[in-house]
């Protein structure tokens, strides 16, 4: 292979040969380890490829009974090293990467000697793949995760993966796992899905994962066990292809070229030789290889990874206190979402507060209900749900809180109601007791100002839902001390969430963004253009929802709300739509079954100068562009990739996209709105 990444961390192919009860030769065990603790995963680099390639001819040099590969300790192998991609600069080094991988792990599916994978932790992309050129399959109970998530960075299964699965689990699931999960947030497999799936011949404890695998496998070898796999059905092979087809193009309307690559490899893998199909795969990796979108997908995969778990501008986590006791202000569904949250993952006491018995009995069942539902999935044990119910509880009275070390307030978006909350808890809590506000745009400052302890006040944002989006954005207020900010951080570490230090600035990162382009889509409304123009107009970008589906999930009155806030602050920039205040008076939802409700669009007054699809796609990608510039020297983030942290966390906005600033600096939009680029040639993008 031409292509060598010096900063290769080497996975090896450690070889040794095994006696096995029942077996008249000893099995060749080949162990991926790269060195490393489970906290830096097995991948493979064409270093680590070559170690495999060696382990594997010394493995049949020994004319054993069985070759069986499998991992170090919770993992078996993630996948490409994909640090060396940059590297890539010509389409031979690209189409070399996928001829290398394929070369190598067909000597597993083409031995004569029976050949086992040993699935004993994660199993990602190339790993997987390697898995699947083996005859057979155990899996462990205990592997944390399972995917095939190329197409999410702007990839393919490069490495046999669209030819091997169709092949093993039909059409249908084969693009499940390689399309639409990759693209649902990454959604992974658990492997009690894994195997029901077939892509695991056997579903093993993990305790002894190792011992019963080779027992297994030994009765493979001997007949004493017998594998049946069900025929894959051929005959649906074309409707699946043309539905998956529709499904893209009503979702990403041609964007994300790595989904439809895929899309067309599973096609060729319903009739096309296993060569042929391969060789597709490399043409299609030589292309995606040296793609934007590909170079934007891993500068978003880093983030996520790496940035995401040190926050930049974050004090040391030495001076955090500690917390044993939570109170939340409200009793409605976000402070009972957040209940539940704190006492899942912080396992100390946590007391809601509301008006009255009523709601606060109402929110305590809501977390007590959510428990049980838990216990039903199997998510939690018995024990484990008992405790978490005793933790949670209620009262009117505030002086509950009185032992508590963190307070967090989730009640109504007023600046005076908010304020009064915290003059009320102040006489009640100890001066070092951390105030913490779920405001989604009201400035933490103003909040604190007439507090007697303004410095133990700071903004705590999750994100809805709260179980599933992880980003919180950790806002300092003009008076935050660095205590009460490292407690924070240290908190939303535990709750396991992606934490991004945030100025105090109206509306902060996330809503500030997405209320100034759902600006831009009004704007247009507001002068005559079609709510369906308007809605269809950044289709192109293969947004997770369309403008109205995000307004209606946000809520009408919420978006106007935010939006009165951020025309207060910026009424050049953020105007005040009295179309979307009918709608919020309205009071009803936008669209039914994902169409545009008429008697809804039939409230809007326009007028007389509509804008097609593309003018009002440049007008709310300059506004962003702009907004962003704005939001960079005014210090609102550390740097333009906390902005693209936010979207991709906050927003589920696609990696394919790298959040949004690397999109606007190949589209030309940052160069021409700001007159520079948001970020260096080389990241996120192809060399100058």
């Amino acid at each position: 292979m031409t292509l060598q990444n010096p900063d290769e961390v080497v996975t090896k192919a450690l070889l040794r040969l095994v006696n096995v009860p029942g077996l008249d030769r000893p099995a060749a065990l080949i162990t991926l380890d790269n060195g490393f603790d489970h906290r830096k995963p097995n991948s493979l680099g064409p270093a680590g490829l070559a170690s495999l390639d060696e382990a594997i001819t010394a493995a049949l040099a020994a004319e054993p009974a069985l070759v069986a590969v499998t991992g170090k300790p919770y993992i078996f192998c993630v996948g490409a090293d994909v640090t060396g991609i940059p590297l890539v600069t010509d389409r031979e080094q690209a189409l070399d990467i996928g001829r290398l991988g394929h070369r190598v792990f067909a000597r597993l599916r083409d031995s004569t000697v029976p050949t086992f994978a040993f699935v004993n932790g994660a199993a990602l992309g190339g790993g997987l793949e390697l898995a699947l050129h083996c005859h057979y399959r155990t899996l462990s109970g205990g592997a944390g995760a399972l995917a095939l998530p190329e197409v999410s960075l702007g990839l393919v299964p490069g490495w046999g993966g669209t030819q091997l699965l169709p092949n093993l689990i039909g059409i249908a699931a084969a693009t499940q796992v390689i399309i639409s999960n990759p693209l649902m947030q990454n959604r992974m497999l658990k492997p009690k899905q894994a195997a029901e799936l077939g892509i695991a011949d056997v579903l093993l404890e993990p305790a002894d994962f190792l011992e019963r695998s080779l027992e297994w496998a030994a009765g493979v070898v001997c007949g004493t066990v017998t594998v049946t796999r069900p025929e894959v059905d051929r005959e649906m092979w074309d409707g699946v292809m043309f539905f998956a087809r529709q499904t893209l193009d009503q979702r990403l309307h041609g964007a994300v070229p790595s989904a439809y690559r895929a899309l067309e490899l599973l096609g060729l893998a319903g009739e096309a030789s296993f060569e042929d199909g391969t060789a597709a795969e490399d043409e299609a990796l030589a292309d995606l290889i040296l793609s934007e979108e590909l170079r934007s997908g891993l500068y978003a995969f880093d983030l996520v990874q790496r940035r995401a778990r040190k926050p930049v501008g974050a004090p040391p986590a030495t001076l955090a206190r500690p917390v044993t006791k939570v109170g939340i202000v409200g009793a409605g569904l976000m402070a009972s979402q957040l209940a539940l949250l704190f006492a899942r993952r912080l396992q100390v006491p946590v007391v809601l507060t509301d008006l009255d018995q009523n709601r606060v009995d109402k929110g305590v069942a809501y977390v007590h209900g959510e428990i049980e539902k838990l216990l039903g999935k199997g998510r939690l044990d018995v024990g484990t749900a008992a405790k978490l119910r005793g933790l949670v509880t209620g009262s009117v009275d505030k002086s509950v809180f009185a032992d508590a070390d963190f307070v967090i307030e989730a009640v109504f978006e007023d600046l005076g109601v908010k304020k009064q909350v915290w003059a009320e808890l102040e006489k009640i809590v100890s001066p070092e007791t951390v105030l913490a506000t779920n405001t989604s745009s009201l400035s933490i400052g103003a909040m604190a100002a007439d507090l007697e302890h303004p410095e133990r006040v700071v903004g705590f944002h999750f994100f809805n839902p709260v179980a599933v989006l992880p980003l919180l954005e950790i806002i300092r207020g003009e008076r935050t001390d660095d205590a009460t900010l490292a407690t924070a951080f240290a908190v939303g570490k535990e709750l396991r969430k992606s934490c991004v230090l945030v100025s105090d600035a109206p509306a902060f990162v996330v809503n500030r963004l997405l209320t100034r382009f759902l600006g831009e889509i009004f704007a247009a409304v507001d002068a005559g253009t079609p709510l369906e123009v308007a809605d269809s107009a950044l289709d192109p970008l293969g947004l997770p929802m369309r403008p109205l589906a995000l307004l209606q999930l946000v809520g009408p009155a919420v978006a106007y709300h935010t939006g009165a806030t951020l025309h207060a602050a910026f009424p050049d920039r953020f105007g005040l739509s009295e179309n979307l205040k009918r709608l919020a008076d309205a009071g009803r939802p936008l669209l039914v079954d994902d169409e545009i409700d008429p008697e809804v669009a039939a409230l809007l007054q326009v007028g007389d100068q509509p804008l097609d699809t593309e003018q009002v796609r440049q007008r709310a990608l300059d506004a962003l562009a702009g907004e962003i510039r704005l939001m960079l020297d005014e210090g609102v983030v550390a740097a333009a990739p906390d902005i693209d942290l936010c979207l991709i966390l906050g927003a589920g906005w696609p990696f394919h996209l790298g959040g949004i600033t690397p999109y606007l600096d190949r589209t030309g939009t940052s160069d021409r709105v700001t007159a520079q680029r948001f970020l260096p040639y080389g990241i996120a993008s192809l060399p100058a």
